[in-house]
């Protein structure tokens, strides 16, 4: 057991854990953007309520989210170490005002994780926590369902109502697009998933997707934004 901690805790061990935790959390983005998309639609938060009551309540996706969390934590902590580890190996911090030896976003994974980190704390403190353990977010109950449901769908809306949430929001978001920009290849490459045939399709996806899923995420508070003006 010790050669594996040994392993682990090595420089190749932890861009291992790196590459893997964050494909991980790269496949959860797309399913959880699937999942707020239905905050778009025009039935009045019954589609969004019932979907975020069932991925609150199934014992298998609460099975789930315990390794999501552990992925969030382990990612940061082991990008931390790295960077630690790499300020150390070159005796200086990356300088951001060349990008002769890679681009701006691969320097500063580091800086981007701790914005994205910080992100994920405004947001889950704001939405998550609130839902699972206080009494702010009120229950409804929709026809044909024989329960009732917590009421996020409004809640969402009324944080998104308010300027400095959304902006907060864009920048986290912003952020998350330079992190997937690089992230997303590199995790990869790290694998050994290299080849002059298949390189410049990851890269390609990579940027695609590092693009498309902030700009999915971003149109939700934006509608929302566009909704509360119309109606004035």
């Amino acid at each position: 057991m010790g050669w594996f901690i040994d392993f682990l805790t090595s420089s190749i061990g932890k861009k291992l854990v790196m590459s893997l935790t964050g494909l991980f959390l790269i496949s959860f983005l797309a399913i959880h953007l699937l999942g707020n998309i239905q905050l778009l639609f025009n039935d009045g938060g019954e589609s969004f309520n019932v979907y975020a009551h069932f991925m609150t309540s199934n014992p298998l996706i609460k099975f789930v989210s315990i390794g999501l969390y552990a992925g969030i934590l382990l990612h940061a902590i082991q990008g931390i170490f790295i960077a630690i580890q790499n300020k150390k190996a070159k005796g200086r911090k990356y300088e951001v005002s060349t990008l002769k030896n890679g681009n701006w976003a691969s320097k500063n994974m580091a800086l981007l994780g701790i914005l994205i980190f910080a992100f994920l704390c405004i947001h889950m403190g704001d939405f998550w926590w609130k839902m699972k353990f206080t009494d702010s977010v009120e229950m409804i109950t929709y026809d044909g369902y024989d329960y009732a449901v917590k009421d996020l769908y409004s809640k969402v809306y009324y944080s998104f109502s308010q300027m400095w949430i959304v902006i907060v929001y864009l920048i986290g978001l912003l952020a998350l697009a330079m992190h997937l920009y690089h992230g997303f290849q590199s995790a990869f490459t790290t694998l050994g998933l290299v080849h002059k045939k298949y390189t410049p399709i990851i890269k390609a996806m990579g940027i695609a997707y590092s693009i498309l899923i902030p700009i999915g995420f971003a149109i939700i508070p934006l509608y929302v934004v566009v909704k509360n003006l119309s109606n004035y």
